[in-house]
């Protein structure tokens, strides 16, 4: 019997693998071979499948990197928006974020259509995604805190809702098109890759065009910068689109579950519980420090913030291929595990080291946040697969939504704390320094950036990987829901085909 297979995909049971040799195993003979339990008769992708998958990845984070990078510091530092004003604002962002991906997330679950319940949401909302991002930074300059606010506010909302429906659409389309943590790995570390490549493009841009000191102060080439990102990501993520196709026993053949049962369901998942926690630490871990790059460049090292970026990325993209050497030898979860403590240890190294040596010390922090990554998406597969499993259909939307509820306001904690954080400080803003960049920070201050770039954010690392020893799949009983869950998709496979 021959298992499900999309555009690209070659699945073939080891009962007709022989059959399928000339027609499918050539082009996808790349895949790895893994060691999970059922993976001879596990989807098996092409590596043009697998790098195509990547290329969304360099769209969205593209426009969320350099969201995330430059929002702080364009809001505060440059239009000089006040603590006060930037926290209400990510108050209601958070409420906000606390209604969409939930909702988004059930809406695509629900969704039955010859098309699919996921590609048609991602195309069609890439353009929204640009237009909304773009809007961000045409902020009106010198009209005053409730105006600048104002459209801080409206434009984030706008965003947040296109980026939320392509990023959680992206999360779920991985575990239905694929089906051992070997396939998986590999296209995260695909979508990774081309992820990286996208936020340091995030770093890169901004940089290059936004105001510095001796610079002039007009925002029209970082204007006309964002512009560029904004339709460039959009193209990106339609590209995927054209070649990754859905799995018709899942958005054809499965029977959405109703409201009800399906939250029941997802808030009573251990796994999904225990997942969840850690991955809030990532996320907080994660906005803290690219918030904070800047400062740490501008004011504390007083160097180029490319060098900073590349201290971080080069190790980083080091570290993302090796998640598959580590997945091998110590699991999913255990790969996972030590790449967070290594990276938690080093990010707290940042306050007491030397000056001189806090790129060092990101240079062991970027190959430690492989894991969060690469490996976060593969172990909330196999939460989605245990799910299968109890409710009998395929909820990725759910979880993923559920999950970006819960996880999603870290990043308003972090974009709240930092403006709070460097206020208590001390820290000078150029619209209080008549304009200018004020590089002799106090010595608060400094503390203060180092604080919100490391000790924080390190911390957050540490307690996820101490968190994550909770975490039910593993040994005997994940290896037991991989060997049913190809069972079940055998079963629903044979369904749809004989109700053509």
């Amino acid at each position: 019997m021959k298992t499900p297979s999309a555009a690209g995909v070659s699945a073939s049971t080891s009962s007709d693998a022989g059959s399928d040799a000339g027609s499918d195993a050539g082009s996808d003979a790349g895949s790895d071979a893994g060691s999970d339990a059922g993976s001879d008769r596990a989807v098996r992708l092409s590596l043009g499948y697998k790098v195509q998958w990547g290329v969304a990845a360099l769209g969205t984070s593209f426009v969320s990197g350099t969201y995330g990078a430059l929002l702080p510091i364009f809001y505060q530092d440059y239009l000089g928006l006040t603590a006060r004003w930037i926290a209400i604002a990510s108050t209601l962002y958070a409420i906000w974020n606390a209604i969409n991906d939930p909702l988004f997330g059930y809406i695509t679950d629900s969704t039955k259509s010859r098309h699919g319940r996921r590609i048609p949401y991602m195309r069609f909302t890439a353009p929204f995604l640009a237009l909304t991002f773009i809007l961000v930074w045409f902020a009106p300059q010198n009209a005053g805190q409730p105006a600048i606010f104002g459209w801080m506010l409206a434009t984030m909302l706008l965003y947040d809702t296109a980026y939320t429906i392509i990023g959680l659409v992206y999360s779920a389309l991985l575990p239905e098109i694929s089906e051992s943590d070997a396939e998986r790995n590999g296209l995260q570390i695909s979508s990774s890759l081309f992820g990286l490549l996208g936020m340091i493009l995030g770093f890169l841009i901004p940089d290059f065009f936004r105001p510095k000191a001796g610079m002039s102060p007009s925002f029209v080439p970082l204007q006309v910068s964002m512009i560029a990102v904004g339709i460039f990501s959009a193209l990106m993520i339609i590209v995927t689109t054209l070649r990754v196709r859905e799995r018709p026993e899942f958005h054809q053949g499965d029977e959405p579950l109703k409201l009800g049962p399906a939250f029941k369901y997802t808030i009573t998942s251990r796994s999904f519980l225990v997942l969840v926690a850690q991955n809030f630490m990532s996320i907080l871990m994660q906005a803290l420090l690219l918030g904070a790059v800047f400062y740490l460049a501008d004011y504390v090292l007083q160097i180029n913030a490319m060098i900073l970026v590349a201290c971080l990325f080069v190790s980083l993209i080091i570290g993302v291929p090796m998640t598959s050497v580590l997945r091998r030898r110590l699991g999913v979860v255990g790969s996972q595990r030590l790449l967070l403590l290594i990276a938690g240890v080093a990010l707290i190294s940042v306050v007491v080291v030397p000056t001189q040596l806090i790129p060092l010390c990101l240079i062991a922090a970027g190959f430690g946040l492989a894991g969060p990554q690469t490996l976060t998406n593969v172990l909330f597969a196999q939460v989605t697969d245990e799910d299968e499993l109890r409710s009998g259909v395929r909820r990725e939307g759910a979880f993923f939504g559920v999950n970006a509820l819960l996880t999603k306001p870290a990043q308003s904690v972090a974009l709240a704390l930092i403006p709070f954080v460097l206020e208590a400080t001390g820290f000078i803003t150029r619209e209080a320094n008549q304009g200018q960049i004020m590089l002799e920070q106090p010595a608060s201050a400094i503390q203060g950036i180092k604080i919100l770039a490391g000790l924080i954010p390190g911390a957050a690392m540490i307690l996820g990987a101490i968190i994550l020893q909770w975490y039910p799949l593993q040994g005997a009983y994940l290896q037991k829901v991989q060997r049913e869950v190809l069972d079940l998709h055998a079963q629903k496979h044979a369904r749809q085909g004989a109700g053509r």
